[in-house]
Parts: structure tokens; sequence; C-alpha cells
């Protein structure tokens, strides 16, 4: 039997946090440093700013929610009014449902089947998935390196102009324009200086870069010689010429 043709999503919300939509990928073949192997992303209909948690399981997915629902409500000075989710085992539980009655969250569900209906989110962790795919492709690093790139995608994402909105979404919900000078390459090489103890190390190690801190300044890096990751201002990229690396293989 031919399934009926979905019609267009109506007209995009009025406000910051009307209408938030979400959806749950994985797990994926190969889990995320850190024994990731699923993510949930939120976006706000409005803005298109998205939101992405790594998580282990995807029952995770309600105390992933209630941790964005905390960070963007107070931000925002906003509360949700609506979250358009699909009927995935992660989302039916009668905690989730309690929880969003009891904070008069309208849920919106997609009938069984019809992922279409879910479009934005849908279509959001396929484009993050692709960019997670060519970012991985041009670098050296492990392969569960893959939650740092698909972290940095979203940030990408978040800046960039979208044929959605007027603005890039950074700018509808931060009420500013994004500052692009401190962008990097993700995954080149770059010679860091640690801090040791008090004092910043005369040696230099070389490193890649894998994203941005969301709590403090400063970039990410990977020291392969120690495979450690850690927290740094002072780098000195080698950006040009890159990407230069043999491909990787891709994240299934």
């Amino acid at each position: 039997m031919t399934k009926k043709p979905f019609v267009g999503q109506s007209a995009i919300a009025k406000g910051l946090l009307d209408l938030v939509h979400t959806d749950v990928c994985g797990p994926l073949s190969i889990s995320a440093r850190g024994g990731f192997s699923c993510f949930i992303t939120f976006i706000d209909d409005h803005s298109r700013y998205g939101y992405v948690y790594l998580m282990r399981y995807k029952f995770e997915a309600f105390g992933r929610f209630k941790e964005y629902r905390l960070e963007v409500e107070n931000q925002t000075s906003r509360k949700i009014k609506a979250l358009q989710l699909d009927r995935g085992g992660e989302y039916l539980s009668g905690e989730f449902n309690d929880y969003l009655k009891e904070n008069v969250i309208l849920s919106q569900w997609t009938p069984p089947g019809t992922p279409q209906l879910n479009r934005v989110a849908e279509r959001r962790n396929r484009t993050l998935l692709d960019m997670v795919r060519s970012m991985m492709s041009f670098t050296e690093l492990p392969p569960f390196f893959w939650g740092h790139a698909l972290e940095t995608a979203v940030k990408l994402l978040n800046i960039s102009p979208s044929k959605s909105i007027p603005q890039t979404p950074y700018e509808i919900w931060h009420g500013k324009p994004a500052f692009y000078k401190y962008l990097r390459v993700w995954g080149s090489p770059a010679y860091v200086k640690r801090l040791v103890g008090d004092k910043l190390d005369s040696r230099s190690s070389l490193c890649r870069f894998i994203g941005y801190p969301k709590e403090t300044a400063g970039y990410y890096f990977y020291d392969p010689a120690e495979q450690k990751v850690f927290v740094s201002r002072n780098a000195v990229f080698l950006e040009k010429g890159f990407p230069s690396d043999n491909q990787r293989d891709e994240v299934d």
C-alpha cells in the first residue's frame, strides 16, 4: 500500500522555545571516546539553534532533556512550550510523559513509521553525521573521536547561515553576531605548550585540535604521544596544507 505524501511543515514558531524538535541517533558501530554510542539533539524551531548530548544508552534521553531544559530556560528566561518527538522507546516512558505534563510542555508525537513528520530533527541528525564523516575522513585521528567531531559540527551549524531563517541561529538565539576569528580547522596539527603546575612548560608537543570547550576559553587538543585530551590556549596551529592525511574509514 502506497503511503500518502507528507505536506510541508507549518510556519516557523514565533518565539524562542515555543517549539523544540528532538531525535535520538544510534547506537553507532564505533563508540566515541568515553564509551558513548548514541546522541540526542534538540533544535529550537524559531532560531534553529541546536544542542547535542552524547549518550551511552538511549534510555538516557529523559535525563538529557531535563539537562537541556534547565540550561536553555535559564539562558533565555523563557519556557519550553512544546516538544516534537517520534515514538521511539526512549521517549515513551511514563516518567518522561509525566514530567512533560507536570511542566506544562505539550508533546507533539509523530505517528508510528512517519519520521518525515519529525523532519527538522531527522534532517539535523543526517547533516551532523555527514559532517562528522567528512571531518574524520581528513585526519589521522582514531575513529572514536567522532564524538568531538560531532560537538564541533553542532557549533559550526549554529553559526552558519540557514535557508529557514533570516539570520544565523546564533544571532537569533543570543541576540548578537557570532565571533569567527577563533575558528580552527578541525583535526589540524598544532604545537601546544602545556601548563605544568603553575608554570608554562617551555617544551611544545605536536597535538591535534579536536574541539572547543563549552565551559572555558581555549581549545581541546589530543596528544597522541601521551594519548591524552586537554585544554590549552597556547598553541601554534599548522593549518597550511591541511588536510593532507590519508582518508580514514567512515563512521557507520
